[in-house]
């Protein structure tokens, strides 16, 4: 007869799950095309607040302008579906509001990285704690299929006709130059590592930027084949983890090691490569130099997508420091009634 191990487990230990990723689905039927990845990003925001055990009503999602700033309406939270470009302005006054608040901001590529540009720089500059979902599918859809900020040099589009003659930006050097504190990839189709990315952003404390690499299936469909086709994902993705190796491919054979000042992606055991060359990842360093040339890998460079959260350091947020100034103020002086207020400033007159 076997004998049945049995094991202690301290209450304690038992992570209790409060919310189930239906407590954050609205009722309104949800109007995007059949297929778009969309829906996973939906489903994953969703999980991934229930796995945290965030109140609904504790929880407000902003957006912009563009098929990815529905996902408000989708959401059984606070919502704001904003205008164009500005949602990151507006989830700071959320958050500086009531900093209590779980903020997130659901955005395109072509709304905060064109119109919304300056507000997303200085959003990441600032260093609030907010949440960026940023949908990046190289294209507009909403409007029906114009070049954007992130497609390719070359790329047709109805707006480029012959190829854009552009240099595309890339996210990650945007929120790396404006000083950065959370830098986190996915695909739209990879809903585990989704997830957990989601939450890792939600722990850290500033503006936390994931890009969500998405595929529009009306007008850019297969964008990102080259990451997500399950024939070759695994050998043209690399999915980071703090302190682990940096190992990818289908048999966990290669790895990234560093060449002078450049990364280079080899295979252990060949050319006197071994894994003691391999590099260990760390998302806390402060020093960003590594984590871009991480953001920045790209298949046409012989390099693996890099997926996961790169960066990850602390910093002071601009809400908390909002709100300790203040303190502060009031503190060293006396609370006025608005009508003293305005009866001290000097450039005032009476008439008579």
């Amino acid at each position: 007869m076997s004998s049945i191990e049995t094991k202690n487990i301290d209450v304690k230990d038992i992570k209790y799950q409060k919310y189930l990723a239906k407590d954050f689905k609205s009722p309104n039927p949800i109007r995007w095309c059949p297929g778009c990845g969309d829906y996973a990003i939906l489903t994953c925001l969703q999980k991934a607040l229930a796995e945290l055990n965030v109140e609904p009503c504790n929880t407000a999602v902003v957006s912009g302008i563009g098929c990815s700033s529905r996902l408000p309406y989708y959401m059984n939270t606070y919502g704001f579906h904003s205008i164009h470009g500005r949602a990151n302005a507006i989830a700071t006054g959320v958050k500086v509001a009531n900093p209590k608040l779980s903020v997130w901001v659901a955005t395109g590529d072509g709304d905060s990285l064109a119109i919304g540009g300056n507000h997303f720089i200085h959003t990441i500059r600032r260093n609030v704690d907010l949440n960026i979902l940023l949908f990046n599918n190289k294209i507009y859809g909403l409007t029906k299929g114009q070049y954007s900020p992130t497609s390719a040099r070359g790329f047709v589009s109805k707006s480029s006709p012959y190829g854009t003659v552009e240099e595309p930006f890339r996210p990650a050097e945007l929120t790396f130059g404006a000083r950065g504190t959370f830098f986190g990839r996915a695909l739209d189709v990879d809903m585990k590592n989704q997830v957990d990315t989601l939450i890792e952003a939600a722990k850290h404390k500033g503006t936390s930027v994931v890009e969500i690499l998405q595929n529009c299936v009306i007008f850019n469909d297969g964008i990102h084949d080259k990451i997500t086709d399950r024939t070759w994902k695994a050998d043209n993705t690399l999915l980071l983890k703090h302190g682990e190796k940096m190992i990818f491919g289908k048999e966990n054979d290669k790895g990234i090691v560093l060449d002078g000042w450049n990364l280079k992606a080899v295979t252990v055991g060949e050319d006197g490569y071994t894994m003691d060359d391999v590099l260990v990842h760390d998302c806390t360093t402060l020093d960003n130099t590594l984590h871009l040339k991480l953001a920045l890998m790209d298949t046409a460079d012989g390099l693996p997508v890099a997926l996961g959260v790169i960066r990850s350091i602390e910093a002071p947020t601009y809400e908390s420091d909002y709100e300790k100034q203040i303190a502060d103020v009031q503190e060293k002086m006396p609370k006025k009634s608005f009508t003293d207020f305005l009866l001290s400033q000097p450039n005032i007159w009476e008439v008579k």
